[in-house]
C-alpha cells in the first residue's frame, strides 16, 4: 500500500473517530457540574483500534474542533471557555487516556484483562487530570470535587471500559482486514 493511501486512511479513520467522541459527548445525563455521557466510551474504543499515536490525533483533532467554536462538547457546546474552563481538564485527559489506551493496540492479541487495565488507567489518568485542574478553577476541596466529578462516573465508565473492551475485540480483525487498524 502506498503511504499516500495509508495516510489518507489513516486521516479518514482519526475524523471518523473525533466525530463518534463528538456524537459520544452528546448522549449525556447533566449534573450540576459535569455531565454524565460516553464520550470516554469512544475515547477507548478509539485507543483500543487505533493505537497511541492515531488515538491521540483523533481526540486532538476532537479537541480542536470545539476549541474553533464547533458545537462537539456535551451539551452540543464547543469554544475556548468550554475547553478550558472548570471541565477542560477532563476534555484534556481524552487525549491522555487515548494514548493510554493506545498501547494495547500494538498487541493484535490483547487480552480483554490487559484491554481492561489499560482502560482503567487511562480513566484514572483522566479522572486526575480533570479533578485537578477542576480544583484549581473552581477552588473546591478535593472531597467536594472527588463528589462532583468522580465518585458519580465510576460505575457507568466501569461499564463503558467493559463494553469498549468487547467492541474493539469484535472489531479489530475486521479493522485489520480493512487496513485501517
Amino acid at each position: 500500500m502506498s503511504n499516500s493511501r495509508s495516510s489518507a486512511r489513516d486521516i479518514a479513520v482519526m475524523a471518523l473517530f473525533a466525530a463518534l467522541t463528538a456524537v459520544c459527548s452528546q448522549i449525556q445525563i447533566p449534573l450540576p457540574y459535569v455531565p454524565i455521557n460516553l464520550a470516554l466510551f469512544s475515547v477507548h474504543l478509539c485507543g483500543a483500534l487505533l493505537g497511541s499515536r492515531r488515538a491521540a490525533l483523533a481526540q486532538t483533532v476532537y479537541l480542536l474542533l470545539g476549541l474553533i467554536g464547533l458545537p462537539v462538547f456535551a451539551g452540543f457546546t464547543g469554544g475556548p471557555g468550554i475547553l478550558f474552563g472548570k471541565t477542560g481538564g477532563y476534555l484534556i485527559g481524552y487525549v491522555l487516556a487515548a494514548l493510554i489506551d493506545g498501547h494495547i493496540a500494538s498487541s493484535p492479541d490483547a487480552s480483554f484483562i490487559s484491554k481492561a487495565v489499560h482502560m482503567l488507567i487511562g480513566t484514572f489518568v483522566c479522572y486526575l487530570f480533570g479533578t485537578i485542574w477542576f480544583m484549581v478553577l473552581t477552588k473546591m476541596s478535593l472531597m467536594l470535587s472527588l463528589t462532583y466529578c468522580v465518585i458519580p462516573f465510576i460505575p457507568g465508565d466501569l461499564i463503558k471500559i467493559v463494553l469498549a473492551c468487547l467492541l474493539s475485540t469484535r472489531l479489530a480483525p475486521q479493522l485489520r482486514k480493512l487496513g485501517l487498524a
